[in-house]
């Protein structure tokens, strides 16, 4: 990792023990004798949190961020106190960083069919138990009217602790997010699967982009919850590492100057997370049904096995540039799947439509080695009849009505499939790609029957 700023020497790790910077270990040994066992204690808490604990390989995990809402005028409740007390027999239900939000998450998975099943289960619950408290839920990325200044904080301390270093960036950042997590069995794969991933958190983000608007305006982008990250220097996109000691060495110096009190800092579009072995993939928006969020864990997961099978691929591709990493990403927020991808550092650029389209078909055979068939499906519908955030400005263009949009997706939501039929007459224009025959499944059930 190339830097301006010269960084101490790492001693090597032994036996699994996290490797230390040799000025961390001066800094212990100095201040020992003035502080004592809380400094000492500190010091072995931080090598601790950077220990990578591997986990089942390409095993999945997967967190959904959930709006409170109120189910009449949409507006968003901050009862995610009383919520969590009441679901607290689901186990998987927990607090976010306000309280008109929850999270729910999955155990580890093998595979997407079982991140499904995990998911139905705990929002089947969820949204029993938001009813009988007069709440309705919603995933997309950001609330369309909300202002941020109405949202509460949950009572803990880190959130608490941010929010005094971030102020109000942190509190313009308030938004819903898609987290997948992929098993790693090992450090060094977790940073070669961080460099692969890079080059599709474009795709990923047009995919699932739901958040057009904000604060009751139309951005003009497909997903805009991203663009309240990106003046936090620790979020945005990852930077491309050679090896785990690398991203030692850069989480002891970002400790060492105050940057960052834990990993947790790290609000990378996808990040190493060694306390659960996996590589955390974060650029997505909060995806607006579970169909369309199942679909993208398993294009996630598609990617993962192909990259398994085809390690070498990176030696023949070019890293991206960092510039080229940020301009994909803001193309992918301004323009969703009608985005041209810049594929090479000389401007080279591609149809990200056509870019997603090449790889589902590469990834035909793991398609069928997985039973992914009816997630792939899903995924050319995404590309040929439109994301979420195309199919809010489709209601919005029709109705001019941002509470009717809110029910919209609320009504999605509650179907589990996209409602792109009832959206036909007002849809956006889009370019067709072509649904290879070999990848269309029967037709789709009825929203109630895949809501079940």
């Amino acid at each position: 990792m190339s830097t301006d700023i010269k960084t101490a020497p790492i001693v090597p790790a032994k036996n699994d023990v996290p490797a230390i910077p040799v000025r961390w270990l001066d800094w212990a040994r100095a201040f020992t004798g003035l502080f004592g066992f809380a400094r000492h204690h500190a010091l072995s808490k931080a090598a601790e949190e950077i220990r990578f604990r591997p986990n089942g390989f390409l095993t999945l995990g997967v967190e959904v961020e959930l709006n409170l809402i109120d189910p009449v005028s949409g507006l968003l409740r901050n009862h995610g106190e009383e919520v969590l007390k009441a679901a607290a027999s689901l186990k998987k239900v927990k607090p976010e960083f306000c309280q008109d939000t929850v999270e729910i998450n999955t155990g580890i998975c093998q595979d997407a069919h079982a991140a499904a099943t995990d998911l139905k289960a705990t929002f089947a619950g969820l949204r029993a138990i938001t009813q009988e408290l007069g709440l309705a839920l919603l995933t997309t990325g950001i609330h369309p009217t909300a202002d941020y200044h109405d949202s509460k904080l949950y009572d803990v301390p880190r959130y608490k602790e941010n929010l005094e270093r971030v102020r109000w960036l942190l509190r313009r950042s308030i938004a819903i997010g898609l987290h997948v997590h992929i098993g790693m069995n090992s450090a060094q794969d977790c940073i070669r699967y961080n460099n692969f991933f890079l080059h599709f958190l474009p795709h990923l983000l047009a995919l699932s982009a739901s958040s057009p608007f904000w604060r009751g305006e139309d951005t003009g982008l497909f997903a805009s919850r991203p663009s309240a990250y990106e003046a936090i220097p620790t979020a945005g996109p990852p930077y491309p590492l050679q090896n785990w000691a690398e991203f030692e060495e850069l989480y002891w110096s970002m400790k060492a100057c105050g940057a960052i009190q834990s990993l947790k800092d790290l609000w990378w579009d996808a990040r190493p997370s060694p306390k659960y072995g996996t590589l955390e993939i974060r650029v997505c928006d909060g995806v607006a049904t579970l169909s369309e969020t199942v679909a993208i864990v398993a294009f996630i997961h598609l990617l993962a096995h192909w990259f398994a099978d085809n390690l070498d691929w990176l030696d023949a591709v070019a890293r991206p540039p960092h510039w080229v990493s940020r301009e994909n990403k803001w193309r992918a927020m301004r323009y969703g799947l009608e985005a041209e991808l810049v594929t090479s550092a000389a401007g080279a650029t591609k149809p990200l439509k056509q870019d997603i389209a090449d790889w589902l078909k590469k990834l035909q055979p793991y398609v069928e080695r997985l039973g992914y068939r009816d997630y792939v499906h899903t995924l050319w519908q995404i590309v040929e009849r439109g994301n979420s955030a195309t199919r809010q400005r489709a209601v919005f263009e029709r109705t001019k009505d941002l509470n009717a949009v809110i029910q919209f997706n609320r009504r999605e939501l509650e179907a589990g499939a996209p409602l792109w039929d009832e959206i036909e007459r007002a849809k956006i224009a889009a370019p067709k790609v072509e649904i290879p025959a070999a990848l269309a499944p029967p037709p789709a059930p009825p929203p109630s029957q895949a809501a079940a």
